[in-house]
């Protein structure tokens, strides 16, 4: 991916990207409602990202351990990359691929989720973390970039955002947090607004 076009054009790159992104609401969508059983069971979330997918990572953390919108018990919710001395005792002790999947392996049990977000789909230690989730029986979800990429292979289910600059890609992935958490909410009896039709199914 390139740097995004300035002024008007990045407007124009993410309009774009949205008219594309109807699938990506109803994986979000299901997402939460699936997600909201799981923490209601007792279950846990963990995510990771890099860059600016891990301030994605702890917000969509912080949106469920505080509240998103109305008032409800926190969840438990876990975002590997603030973990800093974990981070930090990990990267000087073992292989970088460890970062994530050390966490995943300490953390996560046979149920829980785990949430890995990257634009390029290509980050190596969120490949080894998703492999590590796979071997302990978590459901692994990945927010990606544009297909083809090895996270959405490796990854149970993928939010795939079709978007060729690593900005637009962002900026709908926290779209598509956002609906998660909404949906959470939802699930969770704090909104009683019923889901909406498909968009295809909406127009006339």
């Amino acid at each position: 991916m390139t740097t995004t076009p300035c002024d008007h054009r990045h407007l124009q790159q993410l309009r774009a990207a949205l008219d594309r992104f109807d699938a990506c609401v109803d994986v979000a969508d299901d997402w939460g409602e699936r997600l909201a059983k799981v923490l209601d069971g007792g279950g846990r979330l963990l995510v990771a990202g890099n860059g600016g997918s891990a301030a994605q990572a702890q917000h969509l953390t912080a949106e469920l351990v505080g509240r998103y919108r109305g008032e409800r018990p926190p969840l438990s919710a876990i975002s590997l990359c603030a973990e800093t001395s974990s981070l930090t005792a990990i990267a000087n002790d073992y292989a970088p691929t460890e970062l994530f999947a050390r966490q995943v392996q300490a953390h996560g049990r046979a149920g829980d989720v785990l949430v890995l977000m990257s634009t390029s789909g290509r980050s190596t230690n969120l490949l080894a973390a998703a492999e590590r989730g796979r071997e302990a029986d978590l459901q692994v979800w990945a927010f990606t970039g544009p297909l083809p990429n090895p996270l959405a292979e490796v990854a149970d289910e993928s939010l795939v955002v079709d978007a060729p600059y690593t900005a637009t890609v962002q900026e709908l992935h926290l779209v598509g947090v956002h609906i998660l958490c909404a949906s959470v909410d939802r699930a969770l009896g704090l909104d009683t607004t019923p889901r909406s039709l498909p968009a295809q199914a909406g127009r006339r």
